[in-house]
């Protein structure tokens, strides 16, 4: 039966007690992580979100009553316990903090019982993800699911504070907006008071933290909730949290100083890791060459190699059919992967095909110098030699080529060099390579909407020295826009924001907009940009993504409190759901689902 905790005050928490209190009384609070009655001693391991402490009731020390209820201890029981510190009378566990100390009990309450639960509650659950989730209130008590949890706190909180030290403000943007078409797809709100009109759920407080710039307040600083609705992945949620920043008078090194030095100190002070300043910079053009991704991990190297000249006369059709529509032949050398079975080399063949390549040539470089490949019998023997020379290949490498239009070759040949990597157990979790990614592309063509498309969104600063080209060669102005990657992950973005009238509205024009129709979307920023528009820029990153790199979680579902699955659902509360007629009605509101 569960009794009350009147009276009695907890003193501190589990871990929090010390060597220096050996003879003191405390009071401890928490669940019960395992029960051992050994007869006349029962042994019970603590756990509260500090880690965990043994007890020990003893017949004698803690009255018949106390010692009874003991006895009955369970896992995940809540108790409370009052007893003298003392150092371990058994063996130390040296994988505690408070391996070296124990409580005698002299009292015991059970707060609360609990029924066998579906899994154990324990560190690194091999349980599934499904049972997690749907019992994601047990989840969350296992030991480094909490830690993780804490060091999120703590990066906000440090976040703020040296944000604040910096100049910015915190200041709230609004969840319920205006939707917009451009980018991913908006969560929608009905409006009650509006029959057959519709909030956005914000994607970024993009406008109004540039409306914040147009009303002075200089540097803002926000953690925000962000809503897409998009298919997910391993480090993407429906829901996700932003550290999204504005500042104003400022051009892209400005911004990039205030974020290396912040990222500098969030990593030194939760981690103890030093980050090198100024951190890396490289063209997307650069990226794009060298890793076939905007977002390359540097943790490793088996670079991109173009190799159209090498190959541009020889007799291999698929080389030379792919130069002359146009694209490149690339290739990566595997280093001391020579020996690799043709199965292997076919699986590898498979996946590039999910990334639009026809398929992946091969050369197997022998120890004794000669050469087993897929595609040496159409090449000329000295065109095989001047092909490996020019990939840097020596005995017991494996060279893989891909050869279509240049985004084909890139997005396979980037995703083959990480999966390559992760076969090869290149990826170290500890290693940390930040990396600025400049220069993106200010537009990219649509092949489905036959229109260029904002590479970011539509207020995206050009380069100057680029302007000039926006009528006769859209796709070769560059802008102002740089990406802050760690380990291959995208961690935040941001851009230069275009402050000038002419040139905003020259963007809308390119981007297929009428003039009614920008004023119809973005009407309220444009009228602002009537009054005086200081020159800005800003950045965003997804905490999220930031956090799961840097607990080395999989998945940011072990960073978030309370995830959604891949269907954007969630297990536990099992939202969504349908709502009733009654609330229907008084949206004006019929649901018609679609047709199996």
């Amino acid at each position: 039966m569960a009794e009350s905790m009147q009276g009695l005050k907890r003193t501190c928490r589990c871990a929090e007690v010390t060597k220096e209190q050996i003879g003191d009384t405390v009071t401890l609070m928490g669940w019960v992580q395992k029960a051992r009655n050994k007869g006349g001693i029962i042994f019970v391991d603590l756990r509260d979100r500090s880690g965990i402490m043994q007890l020990i009731f003893e017949n004698g020390e803690i009255d018949e009553d106390g010692f009874e209820k003991a006895g009955r201890l369970r896992s995940e029981f809540v108790m409370a316990v009052t007893g003298r510190v003392a150092a371990r009378s058994g063996a130390v566990n040296e994988n505690l903090a408070t391996g070296e100390l124990e409580i005698r009990c002299e009292s015991l309450r059970i707060l609360s019982e609990s029924e066998t639960p579906p899994f154990a509650v324990e560190e690194n659950s091999k349980t599934r993800d499904e049972v997690r989730l749907r019992n994601r209130f047990l989840d969350l008590r296992r030991p480094d699911i909490q830690r993780n949890m804490m060091i999120r706190s703590r990066v906000a909180r440090l976040t703020r504070e040296f944000m604040a030290e910096e100049g910015f403000l915190e200041i709230e943007t609004p969840m319920l907006i205006k939707s917009t078409p451009e980018g991913a797809r908006d969560y929608v709100v009905p409006s009650r008071v509006h029959p057959g009109q519709f909030y956005a759920l914000p994607q970024s407080p993009q406008i109004f933290k540039q409306l914040l710039m147009c009303s002075g307040y200089d540097r803002y600083i926000q953690i925000v909730k962000c809503f897409r609705d998009e298919d997910l992945r391993a480090d993407r949620q429906p829901e996700f949290t932003q550290i999204d920043m504005e500042l104003s008078f400022v051009d892209v090194d400005d911004v990039i100083d205030v974020n290396e030095r912040l990222l500098a100190y969030l990593f030194k002070e939760i981690l103890g890791v030093e980050v090198q300043l100024p951190i890396q910079r490289m063209t997307w053009q650069e990226c794009m060459d060298r890793f076939g991704s905007d977002k390359p991990d540097l943790r490793f190297g088996m670079e991109l190699t173009d190799v159209s000249e090498a190959v541009k006369d020889c007799g291999f059709g698929v080389f030379t059919g792919a130069l002359a529509a146009g694209g490149t032949v690339r290739g990566i050398n595997a280093k001391g992967q020579g020996a690799m079975p043709r199965k292997k080399i076919d699986k590898l063949t498979e996946f590039v095909r999910d990334y639009g390549a026809k398929g992946l040539a091969y050369a197997a470089v022998q120890e004794d110098g000669t050469c087993k490949s897929s595609f040496a019998r159409f090449m000329k023997p000295e065109e095989m030699e001047a092909l490996i020379a020019a990939m840097g290949g020596e005995p017991g490498d494996l060279l893989l080529f891909a050869a279509d239009k240049n985004k084909v070759v890139w997005d396979s040949l980037g995703a083959l060099r990480l999966e390559l990597a992760r076969q090869m157990d290149l990826l170290d979790k500890k290693e940390y390579r930040f990396l600025w990614v400049t220069e993106f592309p200010l537009l990219e063509w649509s092949e489905e909407e036959q229109r260029y498309t904002a590479m970011h969104h539509p207020f995206t600063m050009p380069m100057e020295e680029d302007w000039e080209k926006i009528d006769t060669d859209p796709g070769a102005v560059r802008a102002k826009a740089y990406d802050i990657v760690l380990n291959g992950t995208e961690l935040g973005g941001g851009s230069v924001r275009i402050h000038q009238n002419d040139i905003q509205s020259k963007m809308f024009e390119v981007l297929g907009f009428t003039p009614e129709q920008a004023h119809e979307q973005f009407g309220f920023l444009l009228n602002a940009f009537k009054y005086g528009v200081p020159p800005h820029a800003g950045l965003a990153y997804g905490l999220d993504r930031l956090i799961m790199l840097m607990v080395g979680a999989d998945t940011i579902r072990d960073v978030i409190a309370f995830p959604k699955v891949k269907d954007a659902s969630d297990l536990m509360s099992e939202a969504p759901s349908a709502i009733d007629g009654k609330q229907l009605k008084e949206l004006c509101l019929r649901v018609e689902l679609p047709e199996n």
